[in-house]
């Protein structure tokens, strides 16, 4: 993810041209390779800096629609008992250690009001919810992007390859329908855009974004291409889910990303940067 990122494209071989229903790019303000494919750049979030609107989850109408834009359907998702055993490590071939990169994974990515990270600073468990800025707070109490290498984010794409433990889990858990219509989706379409992205993008894993003559800066997750890969798989998994991924995206405060750019490791102390967050 986020990461969630990095899935397989050979298996267009497999299922054909994407079925995703394309429309005319949209100007959002981020460039190629954040921007993703422009056909279905409009499908993203949207920039807001309305206390009101960050942070909020799409919720499931508007989940629902924007699964059906990009080529996905209800149907096409894991039934609750399938979703259950892949984020649990049961089932077929289950691993309890992938799937809990895989849960944690869709934590992060679902970090929005009424679903916080947790995190242990000075001794204190400290609730956080940052999902429209495209960052989050580990449990070590460290801020940054879902994208960082330190992030299960970014370590399940080992999981999600070619060959590996997720299209193998589903295929052994009866699951292979729900792999042929990602892959019909917009989703590999994006994949490419998101994992070029990722490599030009240094430690910090933040993405600029320029529309309307502002530039203002973003978490890797919130861009287009990171965004709709996201969400297409955690959809996959559960529908209930994606419907809690961030609805906006806004900006980092600009002193948290000079701190974050200025770290060797992408990540800051959220308790000295916490202030600047609304």
């Amino acid at each position: 993810m986020a990461a969630f990122s990095l899935l397989t494209v050979g298996f267009l071989a497999l299922t054909g041209v994407p079925t995703a229903h394309a429309e005319p790019g949209a100007n959002t303000g981020f460039a190629l390779p954040f921007s993703g494919a422009p056909a279905f750049e409009y499908v993203a979030p949207t920039k807001t800096t309305a206390p009101s609107k960050i942070n909020q989850p799409l919720g499931q109408k508007a989940a629902d629609a924007l699964a059906a834009r990009i080529g996905l359907h209800r149907s096409d998702a894991l039934s609750p008992k399938q979703a259950r055993d892949l984020v649990s490590g049961r089932g077929v071939g289950g691993d309890r250690q992938a799937a809990k990169t895989i849960d944690a994974s869709i934590a992060i990515l679902t970090n929005t009001v009424g679903r916080p990270m947790l995190s242990k600073i000075n001794g204190q468990v400290v609730p956080s919810v940052l999902g429209s800025y495209g960052v989050y707070v580990n449990t070590r109490g460290q801020l940054q992007s879902p994208a960082n290498a330190d992030a299960p984010t970014r370590k399940v794409n080992t999981l999600i390859a070619p060959g590996g433990y997720v299209g193998q889990w589903l295929r052994a858990n009866g699951a292979t329908h729900t792999l042929v219509a990602l892959y019909r989706s917009a989703y590999t379409v994006e994949v490419p855009f998101g994992f070029v992205a990722q490599q030009i993008s240094g430690d910090g894993q933040l993405v600029t974004n320029t529309k309307g003559g502002m530039k203002t800066t973003v978490g890797m997750s919130m861009a287009p291409p990171l965004w709709i890969v996201n969400f297409a798989l955690i959809y996959i998994v559960s529908p209930r889910l994606a419907a809690a991924m961030p609805a906006y995206w806004t900006p980092i405060p600009p002193e948290v990303v000079r701190a974050i750019e200025a770290s060797p490791t992408g990540q800051v102390p959220y308790a000295r940067y916490q202030q600047y967050f609304r």
